[in-house]
């Protein structure tokens, strides 16, 4: 039944298979399908309708996840439109051996829209802070509002062509089967997973370094559905770079593969990948000097984006996890 179940804990192991090419750690489209899976349950859970990722914001990997680990991924309810939800997700990880004594990997923010079977958005039970914890959440995710909103105006602004000199990657394939989820539609984790995937060619192109990893995905807007048998295109490409840190900006953009000159942009999203040494520090990364005027607009605009972002404090994972 709709308006009942506020929560929901997913318990499992990292395997191989979720780690990123190393194998020393879990990729991080790995750790953000778990949100979007986690995220997604929860809200079902509370409209009783299919619902669909509309946004994920502030995805910081605070430490990495062996395989092995085990995994325990929380979402909670934090606050609900006329048909639309705010979900935080916690990932906490550690050692199978310490059962319960599990530390806090990411925590970030998820805006789900619930839907009919036409698609169209449907109204959802409204929900109801009954805690302390749960009217700080409330008011975090109220706060967020409005910068997202203008971080997504500047991200939809941004603009490049194939004479962008920008280091890049692109990966270009058809949406297979087996990533459909209940509407006929690519699940939004995988959509990140396939971004991560195309970031991380693109650091690693440009580092010469395999152990690249994500450190940060933010601004994750869904602005359309990826349909099964779509053609697929992924482009990711370097945007700036810091001493330490390669700042990348990713769109997905598909195409009925009987018209594929006419496509259609599905999802935008900045990430920040780093190169860890042996100690785990940011090692330096090769530094990348825009030369054509688009180029230098690009990382103009994206500086503009980092300072909208600054407004933007993390949820502390001891508020999420509070009763």
């Amino acid at each position: 039944m709709s308006g009942r179940d506020d929560r929901i804990t997913l318990r499992f192991l990292a395997t191989p298979a979720d780690t990123s090419s190393g194998g020393s750690s879990v990729a991080a489209g790995s750790v953000m399908e778990w949100i979007d899976k986690a995220g997604y349950a929860c809200a079902v859970g509370w409209s009783g309708a299919y619902c669909v990722t509309a946004y994920v914001g502030n995805v910081q990997h605070r430490r990495p996840i062996p395989p092995g680990s085990l995994v325990e991924v929380r979402a909670r309810l934090v606050r609900t439109g006329r048909t639309s939800m705010h979900v935080v997700v916690t990932v906490l990880a550690g050692e199978l051996s310490s059962g319960h004594d599990l530390e806090p990997a990411v925590t970030c923010v998820l805006v789900f829209v619930a839907k009919d079977a036409a698609g169209v958005p449907v109204a959802v039970p409204v929900w109801e802070a009954s805690s302390e914890a749960d009217r700080r959440l409330t008011e975090a995710a109220l706060d967020r509002m409005s910068a997202r909103a203008a971080i997504k105006a500047l991200m939809l602004q941004e603009d490049s062509s194939d004479a962008s000199r920008a280091p890049r990657s692109a990966l270009r394939f058809l949406a297979p089967p087996a990533v459909v989820n209940f509407g006929g539609k690519a699940h939004g984790g995988t959509v990140m997973r396939w971004i991560d995937e195309a970031a991380y060619a693109c650091a690693v192109a440009w580092t010469g370094d395999p152990r690249a990893v994500g450190v940060y995905s933010g601004g994750i807007h869904f602005l359309a559905p990826v349909r099964i048998g779509d053609i697929v295109e992924v482009d990711a490409r370097i945007v700036l770079t810091t001493e330490r840190s390669m700042h990348l900006s990713v769109r997905v953009d598909t195409a009925d593969p009987r018209d594929p000159r006419q496509r259609t942009l599905t999802t935008r999203c900045m990430s920040i990948f780093a190169v860890p040494g042996d100690d785990g520090s940011a090692l330096p990364v090769p530094q990348w000097t825009p030369e054509l005027e688009e180029d230098r607009e690009l990382e103009d605009h994206t500086r503009r984006i980092i300072e909208l972002r600054r407004d933007i404090a993390p949820i502390p994972a001891s508020l999420a996890l509070a009763r």
